[in-house]
């Protein structure tokens, strides 16, 4: 049986976001999408789960896997995450490794391009974060992360100001085989409601607080019921730490951080979800389950998502 000319030109396939932490990928997911659905941070470690987002036209549907960054592990926590991006590269059409064009091209670039060598797939060099930097850096940017592997393309873009986003869209596309969609039309990406509430209650606290406090926190939602006669979901989420002095930062004074995370979350998750929302917040302490690959696991986070 011939599959010749079933799918008319329809382009359907995946495309996986590799690079080091803070390289862009999930702002350039966001930009591809129109709309954020993928949390966004300038802390490393920002995305933890292997995320996949949809998009779908009249003639292709692209599917994107958001990855966390690439880096050197320091606890079970890292190496779980970093299992979750190399287990993507696995199985997909094309590869797309973002390296920051306002940032050296240094040895973390080198180990990621290392990981993208031993694929069988077509690559792409993504040079992100163009609206950082003139021309001429941009292009001993562009010399400089060619040097890093083979690639088959090669697009420099801008997810603030969409400037080649486009261009990075239609590379992407231009390596998708002909098939059929995937995914129903209007999904827009795979995770779980409940993980995406999470997921934003957690991004809300990493704009929040510096230093320790964004890596020691795990974030689940427990709770989530949509009453239909108010238009109305109830959700309850707790926020774990690692250290009780944690908490205390996270409640703040008279309870006052809490309140800050959880109206602001709740903002997005009503764009989100179209409907209001009633977040109910608490805090919890599991001492050091950044180490427990089976909490890791449970929270939802790399490989075990």
């Amino acid at each position: 049986m011939s599959f010749e000319g079933m799918f008319n030109g329809y382009k359907s396939g995946f495309a996986t976001f590799v690079g080091r932490p803070n390289a862009g990928k999930s702002t350039l997911l966001n930009a591809i999408m129109g709309k954020k659905i993928a949390i966004t941070s300038n802390t490393a470690q920002t995305t933890r789960h292997r995320f996949r987002a949809v998009k779908t036209t009249d003639e292709f549907q692209l599917v994107i896997v958001d990855t966390p960054g690439i880096h050197k592990p320091h606890d079970a926590l890292g190496e779980e995450l970093n299992t979750s991006a190399l287990k993507a590269l696995e199985d997909v059409d094309v590869v797309a490794m973002l390296v920051d064009s306002s940032q050296p091209v240094g040895t973390g670039d080198e180990w990621v391009a290392e990981q993208v060598k031993r694929i069988h797939t077509k690559k792409v060099l993504v040079l992100s974060k163009a609206d950082l930097v003139d021309a001429a850096q941009l292009e001993e940017q562009r010399a400089a992360a060619e040097k890093l592997a083979d690639w088959d393309a090669v697009v420099a873009c801008s997810a603030e100001t969409l400037d080649g986003v486009d261009e990075a869209v239609a590379t992407l596309v231009g390596f998708l085989p002909e098939g059929p969609q995937w995914f129903p039309a209007d999904m827009e990406t795979d995770q779980p409601l409940e993980v995406i509430v999470a997921e934003f209650i957690r991004e809300k606290i990493l704009r929040s607080f510096r230093d320790e406090i964004p890596h020691a926190i795990g974030v689940q939602t427990e709770e989530m019921e949509y009453v239909r006669k108010k238009d109305l979901y109830r959700i309850r989420a707790i926020v774990y730490t690692e250290h009780d002095s944690q908490k205390g930062m996270i409640i703040g004074k008279g309870g006052a951080a809490i309140k800050r995370i959880g109206t602001e979350a709740r903002e997005d998750l009503e764009r989100i979800l179209g409907a209001r929302v009633f977040l109910d917040l608490s805090v919890k302490v599991k001492k050091n389950w950044r180490r427990d690959a089976a909490q890791i696991r449970r929270f939802g986070y790399g490989d075990g998502a």
